[in-house]
């Protein structure tokens, strides 16, 4: 661009002075001719950066996940190729899921027979209010019972003193009462106790036998749901739409989740355009802006974008916690700088961008939009060069 502007200027001092000679070609005319093309194009450039910042730091970046299998198990199917493009829910891969499926069954059995233990405790309760009843109808025959023996003891006590009566039949009448006494002794112990069983209960107001069973199945139902779904994590589907890198499970292997041997990197589709700036670049750039790339995998092609923000935080600003380094990524911003989020507008949101293409840029701010052409002009000049391959092999 500067040498579109020097090469006009040029011109029109070669019809000034030498073609039309309008003003004489002198040493103060030689100053001026060159002192106004180095100050003009200086403050312009300089105004321009500012009104309109440029970027050579363009990159596409994908989100990556390391995929690991979430159980251990023997790997039974791969179901992915390498660099092929996959959908979101996608089998990955499968596990044997021959041990899971026997804990679950086990599980079911234990879940059926602590019902039948559940049904036999709610019975157990309705028949105690049925003892109870009993309990205290026995109670009070034999009372009745002891009482008519103990006055037919003082009845046989009195006649025997005046020698009316029989003394074995004295006798017999308080052996009679007692044994009736012992019984009573009885079935008020089985009464009290029949009464302790139905006293006992919990918070909640419910039967000790019953709570203790219902919780013996919540903690089954519990481990039963953690089993299903280690059951369903033998089938490991595709978390988002995008491509499988770095594939190393095979058929036969052993998986485990263990992050630091991943068994293979899938890339998202989802992607981001950052455009790397220096601090005092942003200051006049706001989300919604107009914004323009060229990438190098596309010479020649100007990719139209909005601003969609700027990431206020970087590496270098985050506080590292008990000595560990915060990670900046594969490609971290460099010191001093700020990332836009670029995004391509509607016409250009369908074009492959490969993950980790670079270029360069530039936004269109609210200020000096009579100059903003100079800068489209100077991006578009910059991407023709691009399809130069300056290689002797």
């Amino acid at each position: 661009m500067e040498l579109l502007l020097l090469s006009i200027y040029s011109f029109f001092v070669w019809l000034i002075f030498f073609k039309f000679r309008w003003l004489p070609w002198n040493m103060t005319s030689q100053i001026v001719v060159i002192t106004l093309p180095i100050i003009g194009i200086a403050a312009l450039i300089l105004l321009l950066n500012i009104v309109a910042p440029s970027s050579s730091d363009i990159r596409v970046v994908n989100y990556v996940v390391a995929v690991n299998a979430r159980v251990n198990g023997l790997v039974t199917e791969v179901l992915v190729e390498p660099n092929r493009p996959v959908r979101k829910g996608d089998v990955l891969f499968r596990l044997d899921p021959t041990p899971y499926e026997l804990e679950v069954s086990a599980l079911q059995a234990q879940l059926q027979q602590l019902g039948v233990q559940l049904v036999t405790a709610n019975a157990n309760q309705r028949g105690l209010a049925q003892q109870l009843l009993n309990a205290s109808g026995s109670k009070q025959a034999v009372a009745s019972q002891l009482k008519l023996a103990r006055l037919r003891v003082q009845q046989l006590d009195e006649l025997a003193a005046t020698g009316a009566g029989n003394r074995f039949d004295y006798e017999q009448a308080l052996a009679d009462a007692a044994n009736l006494d012992a019984q009573l002794e009885a079935a008020t112990a089985a009464e009290s106790q029949v009464r302790e069983k139905l006293a006992a209960k919990t918070d909640d107001g419910e039967q000790d036998e019953i709570a203790n069973v219902k919780a013996q199945v919540a903690r089954v139902e519990a481990q039963l749901g953690d089993a299903r779904w280690r059951l369903d994590q033998t089938i490991y589907r595709a978390p988002a739409n995008g491509t499988v890198v770095a594939l190393a499970l095979r058929p036969g292997a052993m998986a485990v989740p263990l992050p630091i041997t991943p068994a293979m990197t899938f890339v998202e589709d989802e992607q981001w355009i950052m455009a790397i700036f220096g601090q005092n670049e942003v200051r006049k750039i706001k989300p919604g802006q107009e914004a323009e790339i060229a990438l190098k995998m596309y010479p020649g092609r100007i990719i139209k974008c909005k601003v969609d923000s700027i990431m206020w935080a970087t590496a270098q600003g985050q506080l590292p916690i008990g000595g560990t380094n915060t990670s900046a990524g594969v490609a971290p911003i460099p010191q001093k700088s700020l990332a836009v989020r670029l995004l391509a507008n509607r016409d250009d949101s369908k074009l492959f961008l490969a993950a980790g293409a670079v270029g360069s840029g530039a936004v269109y701010t609210d200020s000096g939009e009579a100059i903003h052409i100079l800068r489209k002009v100077i991006l578009r000049i910059s991407t023709k060069i691009d399809w130069l391959i300056l290689k002797l092999h």
